[in-house]
C-alpha cells in the first residue's frame, strides 16, 4: 500500500470513528452553546449569575447535576415540551429553542451538557 494511500485511509477511519461517538462522549462546545442561547434570546430570562423571571445557569447546572435524568429532561423542556415555573407561581409553555437546520438536536444537546458541565 503506498503511505500517502495509507495515510488517507488512517484519516478515514478516524473520522468515522469519531461521527459514530454518542454526543455525551464529547466535550460540550461552549461558544456553540452561547451562541445558541444568544440567537434563541435566552438571557431574556435567564442570566449566569443575576435572577431574572427564569433560574440561573449554574442553578439549573446544581438542580440536575448528577440526575440520570438530567440530559433528556432539559432536552425536553428546551424543545418547548416543558414548562416556565413563574416566582408570581404562574405556568407557562417553555420557549422552544430553535436549532439551526444543520445541526437540529445535536445543538440543543451541546447546550444541555454545556449547562451541566457549569
Amino acid at each position: 500500500m503506498k503511505p500517502a494511500f495509507a495515510a488517507f485511509a488512517a484519516a478515514i477511519c478516524l473520522l468515522a470513528g469519531a461521527s459514530f461517538a454518542p454526543a455525551s462522549a464529547a466535550a460540550a462546545d461552549a461558544a456553540s452553546a452561547r451562541d445558541t442561547l444568544r440567537e434563541n434570546n435566552c438571557f431574556r430570562c435567564h442570566a449566569f449569575k443575576k435572577e431574572k423571571d427564569g433560574p440561573t445557569w449554574y442553578k439549573v447546572a446544581e438542580k440536575y447535576r448528577g440526575r440520570a435524568d438530567a440530559e433528556e429532561r432539559l432536552v425536553r423542556h428546551l424543545s418547548g415540551k416543558g414548562v416556565a415555573l413563574f416566582a408570581d407561581g404562574h405556568e407557562e409553555k417553555h420557549r422552544a429553542i430553535k436549532p439551526g437546520w444543520w445541526n437540529g438536536e445535536n445543538e440543543i444537546r451541546n447546550l444541555v451538557q454545556w449547562i451541566l458541565s457549569l
